[in-house]
């Protein structure tokens, strides 16, 4: 069978291979995705990012969370909330980013195969789809296959009342109690949801922080939120076995010998490469017990022509961050010197309720590598717009330099916070210090006046120490 010739073939049209794609389409090349699903978008769009936001957007909505401090707790749009209120908003929302993904890569004539990729050696793709075989011969190629939940074998995932990440929305009903087991990003954006709908959530995780990579001030406030909303943390624990009650309802067996009941289970203990199919020992390329693959800092394997980008290569696994690696590994399979991204400024947003978000470095980070550093914080409840919005709980921390007044970290809880971290995210990336929010008009009544608020907080402390 002849091969079907391109200057780059993408496996995968998640968010890393579709801008991957397009930026080779740019620079005049033929491109050829292959998706295995029957719908473009991979992960983020089908399973992942976009239904959990989403989902969490018509959780706030229907349940009146953002307006019970103004409206009273009994507060609510829709008295009873089902799983298919939450499933129609989501499948619409889905649909329409499909549709869009199509039209962006059709637009740019990239060629879309859909079917299951496996290499028959470093430069031929063979694809086995519904509408049968294909084989691709790509000069480059670039592996943006995603990841997928991890499994355990001790917990025995069904999809109805013991469910992954990916089948949360199958779920046939509400339950009225849920375990969570993973507390990383995932578990806890998920609990946080169906804690606002009334549901009795138990968090299990093995590790003694919930989220370690933020700012632990900030998950501080977190877990007052989640405590607040009846959730119990089970932190230092870990899962032994999961069984199903011929009841139905679910049990978690702890190995602290804790026995934890509820009418499901969520298991969000990480995700691991989607590479099982890919035949990558005929590539010559190697992955990690995890299944993510070892690439350099321009996303190149150890196979000269192939990179790889996305949540197959690991940390941070950000839709937002995948897009800028799939850019940046075809600029450079195509020796474009020209593009350039700065991961330190990446911003990170979590969306639990409320969501999080930052940029820089953390306050542990600051005082393990000796930064002389000083905070400043401002609270929503002292700005007009949190009181009008109704939100009294969220805030913004900006750590700066004491020396240089350069600000080192945004770190924001509450409404709004993956939005309001951009303009300490242009600050520092073009080198700015606090003095800039202390010099700036904001618009008023604003969010953004948080930002001036706490550098007046921040430097009144430094006049004060240093006086």
């Amino acid at each position: 069978m002849s091969a079907v010739k391109y200057d780059l073939v993408v496996v995968g049209s998640g968010p890393s291979g579709q801008r991957a794609a397009v930026a080779a389409s740019k620079m005049k090349k033929r491109v050829g995705v292959v998706e295995a699903r029957a719908v473009v978008g991979g992960v983020c769009i089908n399973t992942g990012t976009i239904p959990s936001k989403t989902m969490r957007e018509a959780v706030l909505h229907l349940s009146g969370y953002n307006y019970r401090s103004v409206y009273g707790m009994n507060y609510r749009v829709k008295e009873k909330i089902t799983m298919a209120d939450l499933a129609f908003r989501v499948q619409a929302v889905i649909k329409t980013e499909v549709d869009v993904t199509e039209a962006q890569l059709s637009r740019n004539a990239i060629d879309i195969v859909h079917g299951v990729a496996h290499f028959l050696d470093p430069s031929h793709v063979r694809v086995e789809g519904f509408q049968g075989e294909t084989t691709l011969e790509g000069d480059r190629i670039i592996i943006a296959v995603g990841t997928k939940p991890a499994s355990s074998p001790k917990v025995p995932i069904n999809g109805r009342t013991i469910v992954n990440s990916d089948q949360v929305l199958d779920l046939p009903t509400l339950p009225r109690s849920l375990i969570v087991v993973g507390g990383g990003v995932i578990g806890v954006e998920y609990a946080c949801m169906f804690a606002i709908l009334g549901v009795r959530v138990t968090i299990v995780e093995k590790r003694n922080k919930l989220l370690e990579f933020a700012d632990q001030e900030i998950v501080e406030a977190l877990s007052y939120h989640l405590r607040d909303s009846r959730v119990t943390m089970r932190l230092g624990e870990e899962v032994e076995s999961v069984e199903e009650l011929p009841d139905g309802t679910v049990v978690a067996n702890l190995e602290s010998k804790k026995r934890i009941s509820g009418d499901a289970l969520l298991y969000a203990v990480g995700r691991q490469g989607a590479i099982d199919d890919l035949n990558l020992a005929a590539a010559g390329i190697q992955a990690d017990a995890r299944g993510r693959i070892i690439v350099d800092e321009n996303y190149r394997t150890n196979v000269e022509h192939i990179y790889a980008v996305g949540d197959v290569v690991g940390f941070p696994a950000l839709a937002s961050v995948s897009m800028e690696q799939g850019r940046i590994a075809a600029a450079r399979a195509f020796n474009d010197k020209t593009t350039a991204s700065n991961p330190s400024f990446y911003p990170y947003g979590i969306y639990t309720i409320p969501e999080i978000s930052f940029i820089g470095k953390t306050e542990e980070q600051l005082t393990d590598e000796d930064v002389p550093y000083e905070v400043g914080m401002a609270y929503y409840r002292e700005v007009a717009r949190g009181q009008i919005r109704g939100d009294t709980t969220g805030r913004l921390k900006l750590i700066f330099h004491r020396d240089t007044r350069k600000v080192l970290g945004v770190h924001i809880i509450g409404e709004g916070a993956s939005e309001l971290v951009h303009i300490g995210q242009a600050v520092m990336t073009l080198g700015g210090t606090v003095n800039y929010f202390v010099d700036t008009v904001f618009n008023y009544p604003t969010l953004a006046e948080c930002y001036k608020t706490a550098a007046f907080n921040g430097l009144g402390r430094l006049m004060r120490y240093q006086g």
